[in-house]
Formats: structure tokens, sequence, C-alpha cells
């Protein structure tokens, strides 16, 4: 037995509750970081010059949909064993997304430019707060990089549930 996170089924109670914390954190920033006002980690008034409400509502319900149905069954089966297809589904969801954020900053930040990329989120995110040096014509903002911080969290404790039950 793994003292502390696992219990007679897999993985305990406050597992489980980290893991839809994070689950959570992920589902509202993506519902509402392009619609809410958040001081300096974001700049709505250059997404809304840049991209057109109906676009905005795309990609905001694209990842959130998934997301969302992800954590609702994460929910409803908390504190016991995922039946096999959330599991599956959760690593497809967190997996895509956590490609889709390699795409969209970390391979253009730090192997392979990307000016056009670049341009466009030196207007996006003009005066966001950041911490990484600019690279390749852009840096990650922080309320991005804590995203994607904690869609890895999700995906290492996807594989730590999954260990847990097997050596349960």
């Amino acid at each position: 037995m793994v003292q502390g996170i696992q219990s007679a089924h897999g993985v305990s109670g406050a597992f489980d509750s980290v893991f839809l914390a994070l689950q959570a954190f992920v589902v509202l920033f993506l519902l509402f970081h392009d619609w809410v006002p958040l001081g300096r980690l974001n700049n709505l008034g250059a997404i809304q010059s840049e991209d057109s409400f109906w676009r905005r509502v795309f990609v905001t319900l694209l990842p959130a949909v998934p997301a969302a149905l992800g954590l609702y069954w994460s929910w409803i089966n908390f504190d016991r064993a995922y039946p096999g297809g959330v599991t599956f589904y959760l690593w497809v969801t967190y997996g895509l997304l956590f490609l889709g954020m390699l795409r969209a900053w970390w391979i253009p930040y730090l192997l392979i430019p990307d000016p056009e990329r670049a341009a466009r989120y030196r207007i996006l995110f003009k005066n966001t707060h950041t911490f990484l040096p600019v690279r390749n014509g852009l840096a990650p903002d922080s309320l991005h990089v804590s995203l994607h911080l904690v869609c890895l969290m999700i995906l290492f404790l996807l594989f730590l549930r999954g260990y847990i039950a097997r050596i349960g």
C-alpha cells in the first residue's frame, strides 16, 4: 500500500480531491480567461480586437467542453476506481490539450520559430505578466504557463492513479 494516497479501491479521497481541483482550474481557465478581466494576466482589449466574438466562443468551447466532461466523470466517480473509459477519455483529453500547448507555445518558443504566431502573440499578450525571457519573438505569459503546468500535473496524476491501481 502506498501510504496516504491509496485506499482499498485504489487512490484516496485526498488524491481525488487534488485531481478534481486541478481539473476544475483547467475548466475555469478555459471558460473565462478570454472573457473576464484578470489585470495583467490577460489583455481582453487585444483579444477582442483580434478575434471575433464567434471565434472566441469556438476557441473557448473546443477545449472547455471535453475538459468539463472529464471533470464531471471524475466527480461522479470520486473516491472509487474509474471505469476504463473514463481513464482513457482523460488521457486523450489532457494529452491532446497538452500537445496543443506544446504546438502553440513551447515548440515556437524553444525550438522552431514561428514569426506569424510570435507577431500575433505580441499583440494578444501585450503588457501581460511574464517571467520568461523573450525567445524567438515570444514569451509565454504567466497565466498560460500556470495552465500548462496544471495540465502536466493532471497527466502525471493520471499516470500515478493508474500505477497505484496496478500495485494495489
